[in-house]
């Protein structure tokens, strides 16, 4: 039997986000005599609880002899305080590893190994270095339809599921990305549920991108809501404009995002099974899956586009939830607002009719809208495009939306960023292409999404002409040094506006 300790717990109010860390004194006992060492994985156990923590060592002056400290993430596992205390012991040998070490080397994974490693994972039993090693076992097209299917049914299966009594078909929406201010979600819930339809939408904060629908909505209204409050939203409203992470529908997946966030990943199988899951997890039965196609969009080739929109089919009827995916054009940017805030200007403009409002976010909602209406009654697209159009110009939609926030908990004003700056062309021309990857680049680089108000606002698109000295787009920050730092990154790697001649 292994030798258990026991030692006094101590908040070291560290954020060290989803991953659990436990420290210990360098000159601990239990260090010396189990030889844990900075890095090891060691079981901590509290309150009928457990939890695999990896190890950090400190200088002794940084707590008391007797103690060991825990992250936050780690206290609110075990659901300890300061004072209390835990048990530690020695990690036994997981032996889901030696899947992800088959995975590494090439072969295919079965039902069962896959639901092994995603239990494993979603209990917190992998260190960020292990999770990462798995990501990239899997990218890369290395996941068979199949695997594809498995790991789907796995990442539902770890979490809570949402049903909607009564209701037979639910709709959602997702769209894969890759494609700056293409922000349609919004719009498409409130014109679809304004329609009758069923629409509990969670959605994800931003992955490799400037923002994410959740990250968007966030800046005009509560978005971190219970299983239960989702349903009286949904109850009330008959939509919701969720973040799904808060509501452990598939914690599998959070855990996975965070790592393929730091990694600046997203393969194709799990990219699959983590909208699927997420799809079905909300109890989901009809979905449809934009996927815009372009040369700096994420997907870059229409045979590409075929084959990742067959695999969703495929595995969408292997898991039993009707899928529909719709090619889009993904050559050009959305809208004008790039990031959070400048995001939600777009959305309220255009739900609310303004002469300004972007007209291709119109116009890429309505179509998207059309889609799920289509698979609702089988009108026809034109026939379902045509009652979209009427939602929309009728302000329906926009008091849709505005009954969907309000159940949701309040209404926010848009902050506005500390600093901007606006860049011109250098000469004239015609607007031929922009680099929608450097574009969010930029974006990032000035703080989104994790600051909201920053981010761009384009004043040009692909096909305008533009006169030496016009704007091309404005760049909003919280700091100098985020500024600069986008800034150098637009002037140091190339042209991310290609100006031709004019005709």
């Amino acid at each position: 039997m292994e030798p258990t300790h026991v030692l006094e717990v101590l908040d070291m109010g560290i954020d060290t986000h989803q991953e659990p860390v436990v420290y210990m004194r360098e000159d601990c006992d239990i260090c010396r005599a189990e030889g844990f060492s900075a890095s090891s994985r060691l079981t901590l156990s509290a309150n009928g609880r457990t939890l695999i923590a990896t190890l950090n060592v400190v200088d002794t002056h940084v707590m008391a002899s007797g103690r060991v400290g825990l992250s936050k993430v780690a206290m609110q596992h075990l659901r300890v305080k300061t004072g209390q205390r835990v048990m530690i012991q020695h990690t036994p040998l997981l032996t889901s590893l030696s899947l992800v070490r088959k995975k590494i080397y090439g072969h295919a994974l079965d039902e069962e190994e896959l639901n092994q490693i995603i239990a494993d994972i979603s209990s917190h039993r992998y260190s960020d270095i292990a999770i990462a090693s798995f990501l990239s076992a899997c990218a890369g097209n290395r996941l068979d339809v199949d695997e594809i299917t498995a790991l789907t049914k796995a990442m539902v299966s770890c979490g809570k599921r949402l049903e909607w009594a009564g209701q037979e078909r639910v709709f959602d929406k997702h769209c894969i990305g890759g494609l700056p201010g293409n922000r349609t979600t919004p719009i498409m819930v409130s014109i679809v549920s304004a329609a009758g339809l069923i629409i509990p939408k969670t959605s994800s904060r931003a992955i490799t991108s400037p923002a994410g629908t959740a990250d968007t909505m966030e800046t005009l209204t509560n978005v971190d809501l219970k299983l239960a409050d989702i349903q009286r939203v949904v109850s009330e409203t008959g939509a919701c404009l969720a973040w799904g992470g808060g509501v452990n529908l598939s914690p599998a997946d959070d855990l996975l995002i965070r790592i393929e966030r730091a990694l600046d990943l997203d393969g194709e199988g799990q990219l699959i099974a983590s909208v699927l899951s997420k799809k079905i997890a909300a109890g989901s039965t009809h979905t449809v899956i934009d996927i815009p196609v372009g040369d700096t969009a994420k997907i870059r080739t229409q045979a590409e586009a075929d084959r990742l929109a067959s695999l969703f089919t495929q595995v969408g009827t292997a898991c039993g939830i009707q899928t529909r995916c719709v090619i889009t054009d993904g050559s050009r940017p959305v809208g004008f607002g790039i990031g959070p805030v400048e995001e939600a200007r777009d959305i309220l403009a255009v739900l609310q009719n303004q002469p300004e409002a972007p007209q291709d976010l119109r116009q890429r909602s309505l179509m998207l809208s059309a889609h799920l209406l289509d698979m609702a009654h089988g009108n026809g697209l034109q026939e379902s495009l045509s009652q979209a159009e009427a939602l929309l110009t009728s302000g329906q939609a926009w008091q849709q939306f505005q009954q969907i926030i309000r159940a949701q908990g309040w209404t926010k004003m848009l902050p506005t960023a500390h600093f901007q700056h606006t860049e011109s062309a250098d000469h004239s021309g015609v607007i031929t292409a922009i680099d929608n990857r450097r574009l969010a680049r930029v974006a990032k680089l000035a703080g989104a999404p994790f600051h909201p108000a920053a981010g761009l606002r384009l004043a040009v698109n692909v096909g305008q002409e533009v006169s030496a000295g016009q704007p091309l787009f404005t760049l909003f920050s919280e700091s100098k040094g985020e500024r600069d730092y986008a800034l150098a990154f637009y002037h140091d790697n190339g042209p991310i506006f290609t100006i031709g001649e004019a005709p």
